[in-house]
């Protein structure tokens, strides 16, 4: 997917007070102790933020992130957070001030509903013209994802904590930005992909978060997509009717599930291998897709 530095997490515990060594093959921390201070991110990176509370949960004195991460994944680390005793307040906003103690214990918390596997799924039901109920899945989460779904022709119902979507016969050709939070996620990007190539028109996706996530097009080429790549940030997408099973090769977590989606429509049998970047993400990809009429089976020879 390109670079994906860790430099505003070194900022972030540095400021705190942490001291990292760096040999070229490991880091290691040290620290006496860690003292809250006002960290301003330069991009709101999901994992700094994240790692950043932590760190400051324990750290003395009050600690203010600025230009944080406002993914819904933040509100829910804050609720555990609170729930063990922790003292945050912000979380889904720009600025996340954690006041430091040590006095944590154990609580019990329900980890929110992967929204992007919700989003992968709605995005197999549109693409294979489908009619798809998801249970346990908020619809503030997914917005700007069932928002372009909509955009593309789809019919979406949500009430309390449900989510249905009819495709069209034929989808609709659309424009996609990446962007963080409360954006269209950057972690869709492949499906969406895939699914547009079987549109009608001419789409175009731009990937603003990572400066090479696109592993996944040369593949949709060999299925038959036409793609054209313009500098690694955006996918000129012309629509085919139909896609063509081929044996591709999975190179990350989302572009190997974008490459399932494709099979689901492709006559013929798909292969996509290796398996283990998609079971990362999606526990049972091969059972709740079989649970809808797919023929997906897992072989671990591949």
């Amino acid at each position: 997917m390109g670079q994906r530095p860790i430099d505003q997490h070194l900022k972030g515990l540095e400021m705190l007070g942490a001291s990292v060594e760096d040999d070229g093959e490991s880091l290691r921390f040290t620290a006496e102790k860690l003292v809250g201070a006002d960290i301003e991110l330069d991009f709101p990176s999901v994992g700094a933020t994240q790692n950043i509370m932590l760190a400051a949960v324990a750290a003395e004195g009050t600690t203010r992130i600025i230009n944080a991460a406002r993914e819904p994944e933040i509100e829910d680390l804050a609720k555990y957070l609170n729930a063990m005793g922790a003292d945050v307040h912000g979380a889904g906003g720009r600025t996340i001030v954690i006041y430091g103690t040590r006095d944590l214990h154990g609580a019990k918390h329900r980890v929110m509903p992967d929204r992007i596997v919700a989003g992968t799924y709605l995005a197999a039901a549109a693409m294979t013209r489908g009619d798809l109920t998801l249970t346990n899945v908020s619809y503030d989460e997914i917005r700007p994802v069932a928002a372009k779904l909509a955009d593309a022709g789809c019919r979406i119902y949500s009430e309390n904590d449900m989510i249905r979507l009819k495709a069209p016969q034929t989808l609709r050709a659309i424009s996609v930005k990446t962007m963080p939070h409360p954006g269209f996620p950057t972690d869709l990007q492949p499906q969406f992909t895939a699914m547009l190539a079987m549109a009608d028109g001419l789409s175009v996706i731009e990937e603003t978060v990572f400066d090479a996530r696109n592993n996944h097009i040369p593949e949709l080429g060999r299925m038959g997509a036409d793609i054209l790549q313009v500098n690694n940030r955006i996918a000129i997408i012309q629509g085919v009717p139909t896609l063509r099973a081929n044996t591709v090769t999975s190179h990350d977590l989302r572009g190997g599930a974008a490459l399932i989606l494709a099979g689901l429509t492709a006559e013929g049998t798909t292969i996509v291998a290796p398996s283990e970047h998609v079971r990362r993400g999606y526990e049972s990809i091969e059972t709740d897709l079989g649970l809808l009429g797919a023929d997906i089976r897992h072989d671990e020879h591949f």
